[in-house]
């Protein structure tokens, strides 16, 4: 239970199921300097989670993640340090989510772990939420198989708007609470402020054109994702960022078109489904961020834990540090993490 309105209505729905619920807050040790820089996993947010699990009449828990959030924040600025761009809610599902909590229930002696994520378990697959536009299985890909036979969606028949009006209508205090949508240990908004208080920025250096042709300077690396078009410097026409080089601190600017990628490699490869043999080409749709539009591709897994992603179209930004997720249709069939 995270203090939202999704996570509630999970837990009323489970009762309503007939099981018997136990609520679960996850402590992340971090809080903002001021009123206005909140975790989605505050004290405010507790305390939600606490007055909904009372009113349902639940055991409650806020356990404390402290550590395991720093070493999510720690990888997160190492990533940026290394010109990648992290995506730490898919490690959270992870290994926090969907790992940890499982021991707890194993403490609590409870069967099934169950979290407010619009997503379906069909037949014992992950499979795609009903309301498309908020679907989250590309957070999923890395949850065990085993895990997903204990696990359970609520939400995953529902839309936003079917949620909230369950828990109005319940007179649950988290009906009408807005929805986080950053990251829960960013709580100034700038996720640089993070990079730079563990361990320091990236590498400072020059920004250059696709000839290498030095065009402008920057401060630090850990600024820019590939894809990004604002905080560049004036071309005079539009130019977005290409490609990051940890090691010289170059950043690469093109226009448009030289986002545009028909291959893209991906490590550590972990399949929902029964892996193929090596060098099996799988035809699948495949997601390379969270909001993109699952693209038509060929996935050839190379036996070691990596894959090949050939694009029937080209794809722009495909942006190392971010997953990239493998669909038929609603099954989602894996997933990995895109190199450069």
């Amino acid at each position: 239970m995270s203090g939202g309105v999704d996570s509630s209505v999970a837990a009323l729905l489970l009762q309503r199921q007939g099981f018997d619920v136990v609520g679960v807050f996850m402590r992340n040790g971090v809080a903002g300097k001021s009123a206005q820089e909140k975790s989605c996993c505050s004290a405010s947010d507790a305390r939600d989670a606490g007055v909904v699990a009372e009113r349902l009449g639940m055991p409650f828990y806020a356990v404390d993640y402290q550590e395991e959030f720093a070493a999510l924040m720690d990888h997160f600025a190492a990533e940026y340090r290394r010109g990648r761009t992290p995506n730490p809610c898919v490690l959270c599902n992870q290994q926090l989510k969907f790992g940890h909590l499982f021991r707890i229930a194993a403490d609590v002696g409870a069967d099934c772990v169950a979290t407010g994520h619009y997503a379906r378990i069909v037949a014992g697959e992950l499979r795609t939420a009903r309301d498309a536009n908020k679907d989250q299985t590309y957070y999923l890909f890395g949850v065990d198989r085993p895990a997903l036979a204990r696990t359970l969606f609520p939400l995953g028949d529902l839309d936003k708007q079917q949620v909230r009006q369950i828990a109005a209508e319940a007179g649950l205090v988290t009906a009408a609470k807005p929805e986080s949508m950053d990251i829960c240990f960013v709580t100034s908004g700038d996720y640089r402020d993070i990079v730079r208080s563990r361990g320091g920025g990236g590498r400072a250096g020059r920004f250059v054109d696709a000839g290498g042709r030095e065009v402008g300077r920057h401060d630090g690396i850990d600024g820019f994702t590939v894809g990004q078009r604002k905080g560049l410097p004036a071309l005079g026409t539009p130019h977005y960022v290409t490609a990051i080089d940890p090691e010289s601190g170059d950043v690469t600017l093109a226009p448009r078109d030289g986002l545009d990628r028909q291959k893209a490699f991906v490590l550590g490869t972990h399949w929902l489904v029964d892996a193929p043999a090596a060098g099996q080409p799988v035809a699948a749709h495949v997601k390379v961020r969270a909001r993109h539009e699952p693209a038509a591709a060929t996935v050839v897994a190379d036996g070691r834990g990596g894959a090949t992603i050939e694009f029937d179209q080209p794809v722009a930004a495909i942006t190392p540090g971010q997953a990239a997720v493998f669909y038929d249709g609603e099954r989602v069939l894996g997933g990995g993490w895109l190199e450069a």
